[in-house]
């Protein structure tokens, strides 16, 4: 199937006790059995949920994988992922990631003896350098968040199994979403999914989602799963079903109006720099352009002036962008990471990367794109 079908189709089937053709939400916390170990393939909620197990499916299908588990939040699946690791291992990540990732990995993760290193993996050719026998885990995030630079994700993997064929690398596709980008297909053994985001769509869930083809990964990551108890709701579930089904239709529509706001911005003359992977000058832009199949929808800039109060004349005076964290629903949002989803790094760890304290994200919906260049020609003229 093509993608625009497996969204609706894949590993979705009518329910068979009704024939209703959206999977129901199995409300419910426990299944009677017949005799001590005899059931109907479910026991507890917390290990197995039919409507967790669509949705399961269908995010493995999109991602073109075999496995699909299912977490109560993005950083939740993140957290599964580490707990492969184990005391003295070592993780080597990408230095421009989400704030949340940077936390979990150093705040928590360091006082139980997993060392965390970030570097630039803008060279694949020199990241077998980086490496050493305590690695075990090497986290991808393509494109970065906020400052939207590129990995390539193929020769990152390459160069990474040269090194040691059972170091586990990982990329967060939350940026891309599977309509975008398939890191299994490029060589990756873990894609990790905020399903908050792009693929439930409408800013009412929070979800998360790691998919593998890898069996013995899998059982691990099931086995944590049901261990650890971080397991989306039957009602998250279903609603993150019900956004799926439109993915390719969204996420075409926000790249198309990206597309248009990031050249509005680059002619701005209260604009310094923007960022945006679909510019030819973009460091990022070739590998962008083989990886993926559209260059996304989130645009970042940063103004000619310094002032952090100049950024928040912007930040507060749009009236259709909202100013809000998060990313990939149908409504736009402007955010200023420094001070909201990447104020967890150190100031001078965000400005190695260029992220100034004029830094605005945009993550660009499906409303009228004139009307949301207009929003903020307006706010811009607050300057």
């Amino acid at each position: 199937m093509k993608f625009e079908t497996k969204v609706i189709h894949a590993g979705i089937h009518s329910d068979p006790s009704t024939g209703a053709v959206m999977t129901p939400i199995f409300q419910t916390s426990t299944y009677e059995q017949k005799a001590p170990g005899k059931h109907k393939g479910y026991e507890y909620a917390r290990t197995q949920n039919p409507t967790r197990e669509v949705l399961q499916n269908n995010l493995a299908a999109l991602e073109n994988g075999k496995f699909g588990i299912c977490f109560s939040s993005g950083l939740a699946a993140m957290d599964a992922i580490i707990k492969l690791l184990k005391q003295g291992d070592e993780v080597v990540s990408v230095n421009d990631l989400y704030g949340g990732s940077y936390r979990l990995l150093t705040k928590v993760y360091e006082q139980f003896g997993i060392e965390s290193r970030f570097i630039s993996m803008a060279k694949p050719n020199e990241i077998g350098a980086q490496l050493n026998k305590h690695t075990k885990l090497v986290w991808i995030e393509t494109p970065t968040n906020p400052m939207l630079n590129l990995v390539d994700i193929k020769q990152v993997v390459k160069k990474v199994k040269e090194v040691n064929s059972r170091i586990i690398v990982c990329v967060d596709n939350t940026f891309a979403s599977p309509y975008l980008q398939n890191p299994l297909d490029l060589g990756a053994d873990l894609v990790l999914h905020s399903a908050t985001k792009y693929i439930n769509g409408h800013s009412d869930v929070i979800l998360g989602a790691v998919i593998t083809s890898k069996p013995k990964l899998a059982e691990k990551l099931y086995f944590i799963q049901n261990a650890t108890g971080a397991i989306p709701g039957p009602q998250d579930c279903f609603l993150t079903i019900r956004g799926i089904k439109t993915l390719h239709i969204r996420v075409e529509r926000a790249c198309k109006n990206a597309k248009k706001i990031a050249r509005f911005l680059l002619t701005h003359p209260k604009v310094n720099k923007v960022y945006y992977p679909g510019f030819k000058d973009h460091p990022g832009h070739k590998i962008a352009k083989a990886q993926m199949r559209d260059f996304g929808a989130m645009v970042s800039f940063d103004l000619k002036s310094e002032s952090f109060a100049d950024a928040k004349k912007v930040l507060s005076n749009t009236k259709i962008f909202t100013l809000a964290e998060s990313l990939g629903g149908v409504e736009s949002l402007i955010g200023h990471p420094p001070s909201m989803t990447h104020g967890s790094i150190p100031k001078e760890d965000r400005l190695k990367v260029g992220m100034t304290d004029t830094l605005m994200r945009l993550s660009v919906g499906i409303e009228n794109v004139d009307d949301l260049i207009q929003d903020l020609e307006r706010a811009l003229t607050k300057l």
